[in-house]
């Protein structure tokens, strides 16, 4: 395994979207080092996910865990998923406010509307086939994570009225946010 560097905004890799893998490619010695890498960067950088092109490889594969992340302290344990191919179909027209955080776009957070409910499709990492709804704050992860595979991040789809930097955020906006989606996991459950 190997820590690799995170493409920052700005690099084109971040705007491509990224190509399906095959079965065959999945299996193969390379692309396995490759999700490897893909969660040993993600921990090391105390992301809840990381998506393939966050580390230069347009590919659609992702991976999302949250274990008492230092990061995001009210979002709930999410085990290591690994999604490859990955489609989300939003399950009913229920969204939530998420202030979002990117590896890629250092010290900066914004309001972004995610979905509540949302199916996702996709391989694990040995081709398994992956078939559920999430919810809430998890929703809003694989949202995020799926977003990058389609050449987005939070930045675009964030009301950039709500900008702020990770200090500002917690001196003005953490207290009441916590509160307000600690309120929401308990009704949503996640």
């Amino acid at each position: 395994m190997a820590i690799r560097k995170i493409a920052q905004i700005g690099h084109p890799v971040l705007r491509q979207v990224a190509r399906e893998v095959t079965q065959e490619e999945l299996a193969s010695p390379a692309m396995q080092q490759l999700i490897d890498d893909i969660v040993e960067t993600m921990h090391d950088a105390d992301g809840a996910g990381l998506a393939a092109t966050q580390v230069h490889e347009p590919v659609r594969i992702c991976a999302i865990e949250v274990r008492n992340n230092p990061r995001y302290p009210y979002k709930p344990n999410i085990p290591l998923t690994i999604l490859v191919n990955p489609k989300l179909t939003s399950v009913d027209d229920e969204q939530f406010e998420n202030y979002e955080g990117c590896l890629s776009v250092p010290n900066l957070r914004g309001l972004v509307k995610r979905h509540v409910h949302v199916r996702v499709q996709a391989w694990d990492r040995y081709g398994a086939p992956i078939d559920e709804v999430v919810h809430g704050l998890k929703a809003g992860t694989y949202q995020h994570e799926c977003d990058h595979l389609d050449g987005k991040l939070f930045v675009d789809r964030a009301d950039p009225s709500t900008f702020s930097t990770w200090n500002e955020f917690d001196r003005h906006h953490k207290a009441a946010f916590v509160e307000k989606i600690q309120a929401f996991v308990a009704r949503i459950g996640s």
